[in-house]
């Protein structure tokens, strides 16, 4: 039995009353909800339930900081663990919204524009949609996939980039107009303003015929949401009865979510040829393990496959739950990673609720059946596999080069040689700046709020 809903990029343990804390919980409309009261709470359970609290130093004052938000940053921050070039390794903490954090991870609901995008070039002038969320504004107004945006209410994307940042923009501003270079046709502009988005977890999937009476199975997961559990199974009861076991988890956009989603996939997948044995271990610091570290076994479900290879499609931006999912089966079939490496982020978060707001400190690391769980660097790339995300291809199309390089791999045990088209991103990425490493979840969906 699952005994902690927790989320690997945002876990979710809340503290309602105060015993899971060991400390007074303000309420809202309380006298303990001021702003000292909140930032207390804060820095009482970063010492209680931080993973690296043994790095934090024991002097620290509530009032050197202005809020429960930047109390939280700065603190662990500063005080927490640095990577080899001396950046924080923990930039996962955070305080949010309550109400807005049930609404994405319970919902798949966030007010925002609803589309994702990169830069493609070093000078960060050729701004690139990469996907859109069905029926959101970003969708109406025209933001489909490879687009190039040109300007932002009539400034160019290089200047904003250049001064108060492309998502600083977007969140000091509820409407926008986006001067929009598509694909094939003339140059355009759309006024596209926030709203409700719902985020579909699984946008597609499908039973490729892939020759001599072999079938594999094609998933594209965008995110680690409750709404996803119940597609899930449809999902698997298609590869069941297409006799599929060979799978491909198209996971390039997905920066992580639910633990216990990831532990459902992990069980339509591992179930069968992994009943009983290590999905991952989840373990805490050293004062709060007695209570609450545990061992995750793979459970056999009514549709798990009989897997036997798993091809997973990533890029720099996939990240917790995904990498989480990934590293459990690496034991117990043949993965193979194509695309890019992962970004490496092995530890997530619980949730504590307060007043209106819920504190989510790193909390726990993850680790599989092997003791494997330090891929703070990511999940490596299967050498040779490299594949650009050509975004004038739709994700998962036949001819989207990470699909040549997951079905090239499926039949051949390596990947082919795909010819990347001029002005393509390159498949291997530098590793993201320290000031890049994934944030609260509606960072990782541009312009929620």
């Amino acid at each position: 039995m699952r005994k902690l809903a927790i989320l690997i990029m945002f876990a979710s343990l809340t503290a309602c009353g105060g015993s899971d804390s060991g400390t007074f919980v303000p309420q809202t409309g309380t006298d303990a909800c001021s702003v000292d009261g909140q930032k207390q709470f804060v820095l009482d359970n970063l010492y209680f339930w931080y993973l690296w609290n043994d790095l934090l130093p024991t002097n620290l004052d509530i009032a050197d900081y202005a809020s429960p938000e930047e109390l939280i940053s700065q603190v662990t921050q500063t005080y927490g663990p640095m990577d080899s070039n001396g950046d924080p390794i923990d930039r996962f903490s955070f305080v949010n919204d309550a109400e807005a954090d049930s609404q994405f991870f319970g919902e798949g609901r966030f007010e925002g524009f609803g589309f994702s995008w990169r830069f493609t070039d070093q000078a960060q002038t050729d701004f690139r949609v990469t996907r859109n969320f069905e029926g959101s504004p970003a969708d109406v107004g025209g933001l489909a996939r490879g687009v190039r945006v040109i300007s932002l209410n009539t400034r160019s994307v290089g200047e904003i980039a250049a001064n108060e940042g492309i998502s600083a923009f977007f969140d000091a501003n509820d409407t926008v107009t986006f001067e929009i270079e598509p694909l094939v046709g003339a140059t355009f502009t759309s006024s596209i303003s926030k709203d409700v988005v719902t985020i579909n977890p699984v946008p597609q999937w499908e039973v490729i015929d892939a020759g001599n009476g072999r079938n594999v199975g094609y998933m594209e997961l965008s995110t680690f949401i409750s709404t996803a559990d119940p597609i899930f199974n449809t999902v698997f009861q298609d590869f069941r009865n297409a006799n599929v076991t060979d799978v491909i988890i198209d996971l390039r956009y997905n920066g992580g979510g639910l633990v216990s989603t990831a532990e459902l996939l992990g069980d339509f997948l591992g179930g069968s040829v992994a009943q009983g044995l290590v999905f991952s271990d989840t373990e805490f610091n050293a004062d709060r393990g007695p209570a609450n570290n545990r061992s995750e076994p793979f459970q056999l479900l009514a549709n798990s496959v009989s897997l036997s290879r798993m091809v997973v499609i990533a890029s720099r931006g996939t990240a917790s739950a995904s990498e989480l999912v990934t590293n459990a089966l690496i034991p117990h079939v043949d993965v193979a990673i194509v695309g890019d490496t992962t970004f490496g982020k092995p530890v997530g978060q619980i949730g504590l609720e307060f007043c209106d707001k819920l504190m989510r400190p790193t909390a726990f690391r993850l680790a599989n059946s092997l003791g494997d769980g330090d891929y703070f660097d990511g999940l490596p790339l299967t050498p040779g596999c490299g594949a650009a995300d050509d975004l004038s291809i739709p994700v998962g199309d036949p001819l989207d080069p990470n699909m040549v390089a997951a079905m090239g791999y499926l039949d051949t045990g390596a990947c082919p040689v795909v010819a990347v088209p001029p002005g393509v991103q390159k498949a291997t990425l530098p590793p993201l700046a320290a000031s890049l490493r994934p944030g609260p979840p509606h960072r990782e969906l541009l312009g929620a709020e």
